[in-house]
């Protein structure tokens, strides 16, 4: 029998979605609980490895098990025995042809800035913060130039295990609330690091640093040498995995930590 679930966590005290040997991941803790109410071993596959630091609103991850528990005991039941900060929101049996990752069409992301001379106290670890003022419009102009299928090699990093560097980024949109700049980002699939590159290089763009578009020439020139360092993960948060209608997951209903629950339909 195969389980899909969908799950949020605060990603601050982990070292990552991926299992590590000292079991400090998001994977390793998932596992644990699954295995108690599965009282079988179980291994599950995600749709997006998320890093060190990097939150998630709606991630999506199978396990196949010989186990017969309602759906309710893939949702309570694993929550009792997850930490306060992983939570499985929503759990249903699927077809053994369904592959959280590689059924996935599109993956989405939001990133977080708090843009103020002072640094976050309460908000600490939930959003990223730049010190500096930012041109809103300067950033929004260059990130249209993002848009479409490139090779992003200027933006992955250095230890980055993809084939190919050639992503389709399908929406890029900055937005402003009050002191807190919000990069929506979707693409079919994204590089290692490459939503924090871009969130730096438009950062150097928004600081004046850069012309708006400096990041076209970045973008030819396909050297990550020639950008700047990786922009923190505090504020990353990985809000949305598409598929197909056929695989009939519910839908996100709300794409910010700002909005309230219930945050699928």
């Amino acid at each position: 029998m195969r389980i899909v679930l969908i799950l949020e966590y605060n990603g601050s005290d982990y070292c990552g979605w991926q299992s590590q040997p000292l079991g400090c991941s998001i994977q390793d803790k998932l596992e644990f609980a699954l295995s108690q109410v599965a009282n079988e071993k179980i291994h599950v596959v995600t749709a997006g490895r998320t890093d060190a630091g990097v939150h998630a609103l709606y991630q999506v991850a199978h396990f196949d098990t010989s186990a017969k528990r309602p759906l309710t005991a893939w949702i309570r039941g694993v929550n009792a025995f997850l930490p306060k900060d992983i939570a499985v929101l929503w759990a249903n049996k699927i077809s053994g042809h369904f592959h959280a990752r590689f059924s996935a069409r599109a993956r989405c992301y939001q990133y977080l800035l708090l843009n103020h001379p002072i640094r976050p106290g309460i908000h600490s670890q939930k959003v990223g913060w730049f010190h500096q003022p930012l041109d809103l419009k300067k950033m929004q102009d260059s990130s249209r130039i993002l848009i479409g299928e490139h090779d992003f090699s200027a933006f992955r990093a250095a230890e980055c295990q993809a084939k190919s560097p050639v992503r389709t980024l399908t929406r890029l949109d900055i937005s402003c609330r009050g002191n807190i700049i919000i990069f929506d980002l979707c693409a079919n699939a994204f590089l290692h690091h490459m939503v924090r590159n871009i969130v730096g290089c438009l950062l150097y763009i928004g600081k004046g640093k850069h012309s708006p578009d400096w990041i076209q020439t970045l973008l030819e020139s396909c050297d990550r040498t020639s950008a700047p360092p990786t922009f923190s993960a505090t504020g990353l948060y990985l809000t949305g995995i598409e598929y197909d209608p056929e695989w009939n997951l519910p839908q996100i209903n709300e794409k910010s930590i700002f909005n309230d629950y219930p945050r699928i339909k």
